[in-house]
Parts: structure tokens; sequence; C-alpha cells
């Protein structure tokens, strides 16, 4: 994965120690990724999050969120992520078109003017913008 994307780069990095069971997962920090894993830990996705300086643009270390389940011990909390817009095709939606994400069960994340919002958010604010994932 090339860091042309860093978004998809976070994605993964949180997708794949889900799925594997980890518990912290590290994220090179931004503003943008800062503000995607705020609204990751309110919606119940994440435990707990730290932003952690180094000397280069430090790192967010993100503690996942499991379940307990009697057959198979834990589930991660988050099933999957999946990139909508993405630097070769941009993808934006107006107030209208916001969508709902397994019938409200998950989130989608907007970029908007108002910074980055959930979908209700964007419902309840009435603005629209660049769609970014769905979290399920």
């Amino acid at each position: 994965m090339s860091m042309m994307d860093p978004l998809a780069d976070m994605y993964t990095r949180i997708r794949n120690a889900s799925r594997v069971g980890k518990e912290v997962v590290d994220i090179p920090s931004s503003n943008m990724k800062k503000a995607i894993v705020d609204i990751l830990k309110r919606e119940g996705f994440l435990e707990t999050y730290k932003v952690l300086e180094d000397n280069q643009r430090g790192f967010i270390r993100a503690k996942l969120k499991y379940t307990k389940n009697e057959k198979s011990g834990r589930k991660g909390v988050i099933t999957n992520i999946k990139q909508i817009s993405r630097p070769g095709l941009r993808r934006y939606v107006g107030v209208t078109e916001v969508p709902k994400v397994y019938g409200g069960l998950g989130v989608a994340l907007i970029s908007t003017s108002q910074g980055i919002l959930t979908d209700d958010q964007c419902r309840q604010q009435k603005v629209g913008g660049e769609l970014l994932c769905y979290i399920w």
C-alpha cells in the first residue's frame, strides 16, 4: 500500500488489526485522521485512542473494541471499513443523497464544510460533502 493514499492506509491498518484480534493499532497522525478516529470512538467502534508525538509527525494509538461471543471467543466491533472516495475517484453526495449504512447499523463518514461528520449528523445539519468511507 503506497502512502499516496494515507486514508486507505489507515482503514487497512484498522481493518487488519480488528480481524486478527490485536488490542492496539498505530496510525501515522494527521488532523483528518484524528477527526476520523474521534468519530470512531464516539460511535463506539474504538475503546480509546491517544495521539503520541515522535520526532516526525507523531502517530495515533487506537485501542480496538471487541465483543464477547460464546462460540468464537471475541469478535471485533468493526466488521469492515469500505473506502468510498479515493484520490483517483472522488465521490460527493448532496444532503438528500446521504446514505444509510446497513439500515443505520453502520456509519458513513462525510467530509463537509463543517468538518468530518457522520451520516446522521449530515442529515441533522442538512449538509453534504465528500463521502469518505462506510464502517460497520
